[in-house]
């Protein structure tokens, strides 16, 4: 046995030896034309992108834009708020047919993509069903280079408060339609708190309570969540995984709003996206289309904004004749 470990120990040590170096050079001289060799290729580095609500008044061309800007990006994986479809249909066969016409665009992507669920995806029995058909999970969790992702359904009520939303839900989209904005912000939708802030149902609480405690040695949390359940009025249950996490290190990103936002809450950063083709609201604050990229390595996290407009191929342009889009009001 010694003498098998022995000759698997030489075996290796030569591998190593007889490797190519990664970098290599002919200056000879003391002076180099450069101030270290630390390079930035960590082996636990990754970087992934967040992309947030492309519906709810989707503007045409941009998702389609935007995958192919990441596929120049090469992120080595995709994460979203939700928001994915427009939803607000009685008909099955349009709640598919919204699906297909996703699915056909982020199928473009070369690297994978985690879907969450937003109001739009999620909001009434029918939403759910054709959900559950075709991606399972309403909320998952997995986990990368031991850091720990939650993924949130926040339109979690009960049957009962799901169908009196729902019910609400199509009458503001009918006020939408006929005088718009004004007419959807005066109806009873607009003013409750689920439409705000949602709901995390008790038992999606205790699933992520015990994935938590299960991961407890995650080196990061990432939280991706569409509504700010935290913002909720005497909310209980996100307050629990909040305490939950209040060990570790972890960072939230949720959508909705269609409006950036930072925020340091318990000490970490809380970040609203604001959109990847859905409606814009420039008078209310800052609203543009853009991706986040972030950056993980055992030193922390790196949280980088990445505008739409700015993202040119080699050509100088914008991929798929973006060029002539809008991808932010000014």
């Amino acid at each position: 046995m010694k003498k098998i470990i022995l000759c698997l120990t030489i075996i290796s040590l030569l591998t190593i030896s007889c490797q190519e170096p990664i970098f290599k050079h002919e200056e000879s001289r003391e002076i180099k034309p450069w101030r270290h060799l630390n390079f930035d290729d960590a082996p636990d580095k990754f970087s992934f992108a967040v992309f947030s609500d492309l519906t709810g008044g989707e503007r045409p061309e941009i998702f389609k834009v935007a995958v192919e800007q990441l596929n120049l990006l090469r992120p080595e994986f995709i994460v979203n708020v939700g928001d994915l479809i427009e939803g607000a249909n009685e008909d099955p066969s349009e709640w598919h047919q919204q699906w297909d016409d996703f699915d056909q665009r982020a199928s473009k992507a070369i690297a994978p993509i985690f879907y969450a669920g937003g109001n739009h995806d999620l909001t009434g029995e029918m939403a759910r069903s054709v959900w559950s058909k075709r991606l399972g999970s309403r909320y998952y969790h997995f986990r990368y280079k031991d850091v720990l992702f939650l993924i949130f359904d926040t339109e979690d009520n009960t049957p009962e408060r799901m169908k009196e939303i729902e019910h609400m839900r199509t009458e503001a989209i009918a006020n939408l339609k006929t005088d718009g904005w004004d007419g959807f912000n005066k109806s009873d939708y607009a003013n409750i708190p689920e439409r705000t802030a949602g709901t995390v149902g008790s038992e999606q609480t205790n699933y992520f309570l015990k994935v938590i405690a299960d991961n407890a040695d995650a080196r990061w949390t990432f939280v991706l969540i569409h509504k700010p359940a935290w913002e909720k009025e005497n909310e209980q249950n996100f307050s629990k995984i909040e305490e939950a996490l209040s060990a570790m290190p972890y960072t939230v990103f949720n959508g909705h709003t269609h409006l950036y936002n930072h925020q340091q809450r318990h000490g970490r950063d809380y970040i609203n996206l604001a959109t990847t083709g859905g409606h814009q609201f420039p008078e209310q604050g800052h609203s543009f289309d853009h991706f986040m990229w972030v950056t993980v390595d055992n030193d922390g996290v790196t949280l980088a904004n990445l505008k739409m407009e700015g993202i040119l191929d080699k050509t100088a342009h914008i991929p798929l004749g973006g060029d002539t889009l809008v991808f932010e009001n000014k």
